[in-house]
């Protein structure tokens, strides 16, 4: 079994360089949001998915929502399981293989369709979404879509998409977002026909119930072979595997996430994805479309809170009138009305620019994570303030003494993980902060690296110097200065010569902090990731104002009312990005350093004086994976008979 490996920090900067997709073969509307240029061209008009496309999914989500309606997610809540006859349903339906092409035996709908299914799905209960987008947007039939063999979509997709559950495996005890440090192996056999995996994977969602593992391994490097992380498609039931135990948590409780280990593990070669070596590639290639299941479940969590926020404030009388005539929650509920009309906003433009296909997403899907995992805690927090005691009771104990029960707090729970999963908000303000400056480091090339000598930085000054000749001209004047700019948007032109105004000095400010820190600025996560924000911000806005121009274009009443929502959200997210421009050079970011260096050396802990820690002697900060012996019984269990 490998050790963990020891890995610098330019050592784990360069594998996650060498794992992500360097290229840009297809324009990007937020890549060049980043850069300056307003490219509104590449989503309006707004992409519509064709009549049959349409039709063929709605046939299949009202099939989806009539059966919906028979689910009890309390069950789920109570007992901490989806029944298995639910799953079985589920399967029946083909929500397994939503997205899987029908050749396989799948439905072969749309990524538009997959949202507004998980959209569905969740609304029962968050952890059936979770059960159906852990499956599909990360699990095995998205990583053998793209870079599956034939044989190997042949082999795998059909059982998927009958129900055989599948988990994505990367995570393990003292590896997160750093996989330069993975310690799972894949020893290659002395025959030469496959490896051998050892190693513990932690929080492996639907590990418990997974019938095949998508599973992330290290392949020795030797000469001539290129060894390296490593895709490998595993089954669960396969001798040396053992779930060791399934994970609780605040929220999600119906969700099967476990410890798995693996124990001289036999894989074919055959089964390797892609190339060795290939793994991360493929997992951020996978997780380029695969983030949107988030969102999807975010958007939907907003739309209930909405609909509960409404009918309550207009039920509860306070002071002789109901409270959302009161100010404090009449602000509350046009925020949380506006936000839930741009969550939408921002899921639907993504998945039809990835169902169009000639965008490249990657940085939408990650801020479409990023900003709705974000607001739609802001959402929930909202609803459990209006509602009240009544909104941090549980629906359970409501529905105890006669009430409706509004799991508004099961909500707050359940949403909080998602500014976690498939990416912290931390590492995903540093991914799209590596790909909006992208443009930066290719021009300004050694600059930008701590290890490049004086002849190197010098080479890369006069290379800068041609790039920015050109392009800092362009973030001088724009349309977002000419008053009849985006007139044919009516009240929301001005929102848009906002947006193009406030793109070229996102850009400008991008490139003083560049100036100003030069290969120092990777260090300044708080500048970056207000430079993120700013820019999720605006791809909302943008989303909004465009998806308000087709309802108005296909229904003039729907239209009018989605282009009030457009502008209420709008001018509030305004505001914010103000605020965030502001602290970009008024912060309190050095103090906060220098504080938390002292709480780190231990200067403060005075200030710890005078209360109990009941954590303290429980066990180690993180357990040894190494230190159990092998040989424990497995927790694994199975919603439905095998499908080999």
């Amino acid at each position: 079994m490998a050790d963990q490996p020891k890995v610098t920090e330019q050592e784990a900067r360069a594998v996650a360089e060498e794992a992500r997709e360097s290229g840009w073969q297809k324009p990007s509307f937020a890549k060049e949001l980043f850069l300056g240029r307003f490219r509104l061209d590449l989503v309006h008009p707004h992409p519509r998915p064709t009549p049959e496309a349409a039709a063929k999914a709605e046939n299949f989500l009202s099939r989806l929502r009539e059966y919906c309606a028979t689910l009890d997610g309390s069950v789920i809540e109570r007992e901490a399981r989806i029944p298995d006859e639910y799953v079985k349903g589920l399967a029946e339906l083909g929500c397994f293989g939503i997205k899987i092409p029908e050749e396989y035996g799948g439905l072969g709908l749309s990524q538009v369709a997959y949202n507004q299914a998980l959209m569905l799905a969740g609304s029962v209960h968050p952890t059936i979404g979770v059960l159906l987008s852990a499956h599909q947007s990360i699990g095995v039939p998205e990583p053998l879509k793209l870079a599956g063999s034939p044989e190997q979509k042949q082999r795998f997709l059909p059982r998927c998409a009958k129900g055989a559950v599948t988990a994505f495996l990367l995570t393990e005890p003292d590896v997160g977002s750093d996989p330069a440090r993975l310690a799972t192996s894949a020893t290659p056999t002395e025959d030469g026909e496959g490896y051998e995996l050892d190693g513990v994977k932690l929080w492996t969602t639907n590990g418990v119930v997974a019938e095949l593992l998508v599973v992330m391994a290290r392949v020795p490097r030797t000469e001539g072979r290129r060894g390296g992380v490593t895709a490998f498609i595993v089954e669960a039931d396969a001798p040396g595997i053992t779930v060791e135990r399934r994970n609780e948590f605040m929220g999600l409780r119906g969700i099967e996430n476990g410890v798995t280990r693996f124990d001289k593990v036999r894989v074919s070669k055959e089964d390797v994805v892609g190339r060795e070596g290939d793994g991360l590639k493929i997992a951020l290639a996978t997780l380029n479309t695969g983030r949107l299941s988030v969102p999807a479940m975010c958007a939907g969590a907003s739309k209930w809170c909405l609909k509960i926020a409404r009918e309550w404030s207009a039920e509860r009388v306070q002071w002789g009138k109901p409270v959302g005539k009161h100010g404090a929650v009449a602000g509350k509920i046009s925020y949380i009305a506006a936000t839930s009309y741009a969550l939408e906003s921002v899921l639907d433009l993504s998945a039809h620019m990835s169902d169009e296909g000639r965008n490249d997403i990657r940085i939408e899907a990650a801020l479409a994570k990023l900003w709705a995992s974000e607001v739609s805690c802001q959402v929930a927090d909202e609803l459990l303030q209006i509602r009240g005691g009544r909104g941090y009771e549980t629906a359970a104990s409501l529905a105890a003494r006669g009430e409706r029960a509004v799991p508004a707090e099961q909500m707050v729970r359940d949403l909080r993980i998602n500014r976690i999963f498939e990416g912290s908000t931390e590492i995903m303000h540093l991914l799209v902060a590596r790909e909006a400056v992208d443009a930066h480091l290719s021009a300004a090339g050694a600059l930008a690296d701590p290890d490049s000598d004086m002849r190197a930085k010098a080479q890369a000054a006069a290379k800068a110097s041609g790039f920015y000749a050109r392009w800092l001209p362009q973030l001088v004047a724009g349309k977002g200065q000419v008053p009849t700019s985006f007139r044919e948007f009516g009240q929301l032109g001005p929102h848009l010569r906002y947006v193009e105004r406030t793109a070229r000095k996102l850009a400008r400010s991008t490139f003083y902090g560049m100036a100003r820190w030069q290969a120092a600025l990777e260090q300044r996560q708080g500048f970056l990731a207000r430079i993120v924000d700013i820019g999720a911000e605006l791809f909302a806005m943008s989303a909004c104002c465009v998806r308000a121009e087709m309802q108005r274009a296909e229904d003039a009443a729907e239209g009018a009312s989605a282009y009030e929502l457009a502008d209420a959200f709008c001018r509030q997210a305004r505001l914010r990005i103000e605020r965030l421009f502001d602290a970009l050079w008024n912060n309190t970011d050095e103090v906060d350093k220098r504080i938390t260096g002292r709480t780190l050396d231990g200067h403060y802990t005075w200030l710890e004086q005078g209360v109990f820690d009941p954590s303290e002697g429980t066990g180690p900060w993180i357990a040894d994976w190494r230190s159990s012996a092998p040989g424990q019984e497995s927790v694994a269990r199975r919603y439905l008979p095998s499908t080999r």
